[in-house]
């Protein structure tokens, strides 16, 4: 069966003193329907880069320089920008990071995730709230409908990154990229959003591609990953296989540090 994500010999290049510096060096990987597959590599390994260069949003003046991102048997590198905004954010949903710079401030949360609705589904205005609702219960935020006119910083940061996994589901993807979505929580809320990331793929038959530096997170939730190290994808195994058999000295230090 075809990967429902194929990324062959990608790379990404910034401009350098010597010309052009590759921050993703011909790194390839692939995501299979219903998978859920980690990414892990050190903080400025190229992970991050991997996942907005799939979504097209490479920062200037960063460019994709080569290679093949294939979604759904479709060249992305291929699309109109207009057929790519169709994708991104639609067929392929993200979480980042920081939910709290993600959100924007200055709306409600239940404005936010209408918009979504409103732009990728063309809801109307009390369809979207109920389809909000019924997105921010499915990410389990406690008394969802009252939290919709709450501004993001009346959250926690764990209710925040649930906000930013309904905002990911509003649309209906296919492809959800979780970059690093476990950072700044406690080891409880780690867990829980981790929980919720797997049973949604599992309810959803939804894609994931969990981005991490931590493979103690990846052997929780996927069965697959990806070890990323200067730009280049070094290693890719089952994660039973990574802990029990790492090759590369870079793989065995990752996995000493998820064991400490």
């Amino acid at each position: 069966m075809e990967p429902l994500l194929e990324v062959r010999d990608l790379t990404v290049t910034f401009p350098s003193a010597d010309g052009e510096t590759a921050v993703v060096d011909r790194a390839s990987l692939t995501v299979g329907r219903g998978e859920l597959v980690g990414l892990v590599g050190e903080s400025g390994s190229g992970k991050s880069m991997t996942a907005l260069a799939v979504l097209r949003l490479v920062p200037p003046p960063g460019r994709i320089a080569g290679g093949s991102i294939r979604f759904a048997g479709r060249e992305l590198l291929e699309l109109h920008e207009r057929e790519m905004r169709r994708v991104r954010g639609g067929a392929i949903g993200i979480v980042f990071q920081e939910p709290a710079s993600a959100l924007n401030p200055v709306f409600s949360i239940g404005f936010q995730i209408r918009e979504v609705l409103r732009l990728h589904r063309g809801l109307a205005a009390r369809a979207a709230r109920e389809e909000a609702v019924r997105l921010l219960d499915k990410v389990a935020l406690p008394a969802a409908r009252k939290r919709l006119d709450d501004y993001p910083y009346q959250l926690s940061g764990g209710q925040r990154q649930r906000v930013m996994v309904a905002m990911a589901l509003a649309a209906g993807p296919r492809l959800l990229l979780a970059d690093e979505p476990t950072t700044a929580l406690d080891v409880t809320l780690q867990a829980q959003v981790l929980d919720l990331l797997a049973g949604l793929a599992e309810e959803l038959g939804l894609s994931v591609l969990l981005i991490t530096h931590d493979l103690a997170v990846v052997a929780e939730t996927c069965r697959r990953a990806a070890v990323m190290q200067r730009g280049r994808i070094v290693e890719e195994a089952p994660v039973a296989d990574l802990f029990r058999r790492p090759e590369r000295a870079y793989t065995k230090t990752l996995v000493a540090a998820a064991l400490a």
